[in-house]
Order: C-alpha cells, then structure tokens, then sequence
C-alpha cells in the first residue's frame, strides 16, 4: 500500500504558477525528475509510490511514455507564461519505482521527448535507477548511445539473507555482473546500500561495503533503513517478528562505512552519499577534494535549484512554489488526457521556511554552510575567530570542524555528520 496523498492547498486546474512566486530572476538551473511507478514486487521496507500492476491507458509499463511527455509539453507551458527563462535541464534523474521496469525503447522516447519539450543541456547529467535484474547489456549500451549517463543500481546487499528480507529479487552475484555492462558502457556507476535490516550484523554490513568496493564503481549511496509505518516491514516490527532497528547499531555501521570508503578512495559529499576522490589539491596548505562523480541531481536539491517532477506523486520545486501530482497513476493519465494538470497539492513557502530549508540542507553536506547571518550565532571577527557560545560548544563537542569555523563557515564532523538535526537545531537558534 502506498502512503497517503498529502493534502496542501488545492492547485490550479491548468497547473498556472503566480510569476512572483518561482523567482523568475533569481537565474536557478533547471533539474528534472521521472518518476516510474512500477514494480516487479513491492519490497516490505518501501514507502514509495510503487505499483505492480496497470492502471490503464498511460498508467502501465508499455505506454506510460505519453503520459509523461504530455505533462513535459504542461510544463513547458507553465513555465513560460510564468515568466521563467528558457532553461535547458542541466540534471535528469529516473527513478522509481523501478525504471528499467520499461523497455529501453520507451525511456529513450522519453528523454528524447523531454530533450525536444524541455531542453536538455549537452553536458547535462541523465542517471538511470536500476534493479540488477532488470537489466541487459545490449539495454545498457543502446540507453548510454540515446543520452543516458549514469546508472545507480540497487544493490542495497551482498548477503542474501538480508535481500530476502528486504525482498529484493536480484542475487548478490548479478551486482558485479550489471556494473561491468555499465562501465562497458561508458556509464558512470553507483550502487545503493542499505544498512540497519532487521537481522543484519556488522559482519554483514562489512560484507556489504567490501563487495560493493571490489566492483569500483564511481559512487555509492549508504542509507540507513527507516521502518515505515504502513509498509510490510512496519507490521512485521509492530507484531515483533523483526527486531526494531538500534541507532547505535546503525550509527556505527555508518562509520564503518566511512572508514572503509574513505580508505578505498571516496569521500563524502552529502550525509548518504560518498564519491570516488579523482583530484586532491595541497599545495595551498589545505585539501581540496574535487568531486568529479558526485551526483549533480543529489546536489541540484541540496543547493535549491529549480526542479519539475513527473509521473504518478511526483514533487515539484520552483521559487517558492512547491506542489505534487495525484498518485495514483490512472488519475494522472486520466487528467493529462482531459488536458489537466496532474498536480493535487502544494504549499508557498514563506521566508523563515525557505530559510531553514537553506540551512538543513546545506548543512548535510561536505561544503556546510556559511556562518555569516545565521540566526543565533556571532559571526567571526576581523581575525576570522569565530565568537559565540553556539559555535564553540559545537567545535568542542566534536560536531562541527574548527578549521572551517575559523574560515567562516558550518562543516560537520563525522560525529556531526550522525547528529546532523541536532547541529541545525543549534544554529539556526531553535
């Protein structure tokens, strides 16, 4: 069962936006993200908007394309006659769901359609979601000719004690498999893992990373599990036939995860994710990591660009305006053949909110935030010694790096890094 449909104020009919609101001079780059709502199995742990079966014309693997591209031509519309520049999207991301649930014909028409709807920029980065198991070589190869250039794969494990609870349907032996297709390629490569299963050891998280590591890929997301209410998994923890996960099981398989990137290569970028280091400058005295593979579409949303969300449920972003699509995927076809916008919702956001939406999610990365015009904190002073309670106490507690506070701004330790709310909390004087 999905989550419910959030509420927020009723949306235009036509999906009209108010020209004040998106900022149209403010210049933000353009993202985009298509969401595809199908799935072989429906994993216990999911929460999202996931479906394993059809819900009619423009609802269902095998024409879901024209549903999209008809919000893609909405979109281009709105944007326009709300006064927004022509910007070509700089980012593309397909996620799920599972993606490659649809032929690679029909999501080579779909970027095709947002390339001529849209605009795609030429250096624009186009990542795919994948399962394993629903992908060839030949697929990978024809996706990557067509404009694709990432992939991230759902590896989640290498223990397939832990995929059977999970409920993922590949095996740990097709992850290698899929990677060399993608690199063969020319793709870049990221693998997602999970940790914190119920059952799941730190031998078996070990076990996890080693083998995510020995495949090389040029990135890796670590997520720790979110037992979510409504899902199979909630009901299994609610009854006790799953242990409830430890947060300081999961706190320390976060920092064996960081040891054992750090050592092979990678570094963090965002709280979840890691990179594959390719320049480290010191000559200046200090270290300068250049993070030629992280996600641009992960850091798109971390840095408040633009960004249009199609498909069933989907979000959107623009200025101050955020909305979402009806969920279900026959409603959203349905309304996109009437000549509706599929939108059900959205709110404005105010000033304070935008503010500390700023902050919580620059702080989750590794360029941190600016101290300068935080609320509730002394800025540094001439000598770029930073003065005020907050900031030394969260230097001493070990949860911000002195070294950048020196130099004005808000970076989180990896001890920072596992309390990061808490550090927003403090500097933005909650």
């Amino acid at each position: 069962m999905s989550p419910a449909q959030p509420e927020g104020q009723r949306w235009s009919p036509d999906g009209s936006l108010d020209p004040g609101l998106v900022e149209a001079d403010r210049g933000r780059p353009l993202s985009v993200y298509v969401h595809v709502p199908f799935c072989r199995v429906r994993c216990g742990y999911c929460d999202f908007n996931t479906y394993t079966v059809g819900f009619g014309p423009g609802a269902r693997v095998g024409d879901y394309a024209p549903s999209v591209l008809a919000e893609a031509q909405l979109a281009s519309r709105v944007m326009s006659e709300a006064g927004l520049p022509t910007r070509q999207a700089r980012t593309l991301f397909f996620g799920g769901g599972t993606p490659t649930m649809l032929d690679t014909a029909e999501l080579i028409e779909i970027l095709a359609g947002l390339r001529e709807r849209i605009g795609i920029a030429p250096e624009a980065e186009v990542t795919l979601e994948a399962n394993p198991d629903t992908v060839t070589r030949q697929g990978l190869a024809e996706l990557a000719a067509a404009g694709f250039t990432r992939v991230s794969f759902g590896m989640q494990s290498a223990v397939p004690a832990i995929l059977a609870t999970l409920d993922r349907t590949h095996t740990p032996e097709r992850v290698p498999l899929v990677v060399e297709w993608a690199k063969e390629a020319g793709l870049s490569t990221s693998v997602d893992l999970i940790y914190g299963t119920p059952g799941e050891s730190l031998k078996d998280w070990e076990t996890s990373l080693r083998a995510a590591l020995s495949y090389e890929p040029d990135h890796v997301s670590a997520y720790a599990l979110v037992v979510e209410e409504g899902t199979k998994m909630g009901a299994q923890v609610a009854r006790g036939e799953l242990p409830t996960p430890d947060p300081d099981d999961e706190a320390a398989k976060y920092e064996l995860a960081d040891a054992l990137l750090g050592e092979a290569g990678y570094a963090w970028y965002e709280i979840s994710n890691f990179a594959r280091v390719t320049e480290a400058d010191h000559s200046s005295g200090r270290s300068s990591t250049h993070f030629e593979h992280a996600s641009a579409h992960n850091l798109a949303y971390w840095r408040d660009w633009d960004w249009w969300g199609f498909g069933p449920g989907a979000h959107s972003h623009m200025g101050r305006a955020r909305w979402w699509n009806v969920k279900n995927p026959g409603a959203y076809a349905g309304r996109l053949r009437a000549g509706h916008s599929p939108a059900y919702g959205g709110e404005i956001l105010d000033a304070d909110a935008r503010e500390l939406e700023r902050v919580m999610l620059g702080v989750r990365t590794s360029e941190g935030v600016a101290i300068q015009g935080l609320p509730g904190l002394s800025v540094p002073d001439g000598s770029g010694t930073p003065s005020g309670g907050r900031i030394a106490a969260l230097i001493a507690d070990g949860l911000i790096d002195g070294a950048s506070a020196l130099s004005g701004r808000v970076v989180l330790t990896l001890r920072g890094r596992l309390l990061a709310d808490y550090v927003t909390r403090e500097i933005m004087g909650y």
